[in-house]
């Protein structure tokens, strides 16, 4: 090879490097915030460490997880695309941090909730039209069957018409079903519903359901209290197909 092809192949492989690189720098970022201002689950470091790992291997999306509620400014969520609750409580948000998060979905972000994200603010109201209900008791702590409610939308399509599930569920009160696509719902020849505290609703046990939110996207899913649930595969690509679907990616 002559010394002047040699040196023109050396420099193309120096100009691919910084083009990988780049990529690798490229993914969308998501926050998961995890402050605790009521009870703590004791599966959150679990959850982090799984969704990290969902991130990497997608690699469209990496995971930044805190507590912190400083990283709710405007300026901070500017460098987000999405941003996923697992909190509880009234959280220690100033009014300027709430603004700003509702902003941040309105403008066409995405915003994701995780089981106790519907045991949060229940003195915010603007707070439930972003979610769309709030946690109302979970009588239930067992094996069920959940029905899959739209077995057509590509968030939930894999799992066919139902599927089991053992975990902590959730009754959801003042759920906006007519703004609310629900994905996922209990069912309730599983369950005893004669037990103490449960409450009947005519929408039933919505599990999961997607909406808008001015021009963003939200996601929530009542599951995720055991931690067979997060290592399950399958809530694993709930999760995954719910963050890229809340950053306008294909599933």
């Amino acid at each position: 090879m002559r010394r002047r092809d040699f040196i023109a192949l050396l420099g193309g492989a120096a100009a691919i490097r910084p083009l990988s690189a780049h990529a690798q720098a490229a993914r969308e970022r998501v926050l998961y915030f995890t402050h605790s201002a009521g009870y703590r689950h004791d599966v959150i470091p679990l959850s982090e460490a799984i969704l990290a790992q969902l991130g990497s291997d997608s690699g469209i999306f990496e995971i930044t997880a805190t507590e912190d509620t400083s990283e709710l400014s405007s300026a901070n969520l500017a460098r987000y695309a999405a941003v996923m609750f697992y909190t509880s409580g009234e959280l220690p948000m100033s009014d300027a941090q709430k603004n700003a998060l509702l902003n941040f979905v309105r403008s066409g972000r995405g915003f994701l909730g995780v089981h106790a994200a519907t045991d949060t603010f229940y003195t915010w109201p603007d707070y439930l039209d972003l979610v769309g209900g709030y946690f109302n008791g979970h009588p239930w702590h067992q094996t069920v069957t959940i029905e899959v409610a739209d077995p057509s939308d590509p968030l939930v399509a894999f799992l066919g018409n139902s599927l089991q599930v053992e975990d902590e569920i959730y009754q959801i009160s003042d759920f906006d079903y007519r703004r609310s696509r629900v994905l996922l719902r209990l069912d309730p020849s599983s369950v005893d519903l004669g037990k103490t505290g449960v409450h009947h609703r005519f929408y039933g046990w919505p599990l999961a359901w997607t909406r808008l939110y001015g021009e963003g996207r939200v996601f929530y899913a009542a599951l995720g209290h055991e931690p067979s649930v997060w290592q399950d595969p399958r809530f694993q690509r709930i999760l995954t197909n719910a963050i890229l679907w809340s950053m306008r990616r294909s599933p």
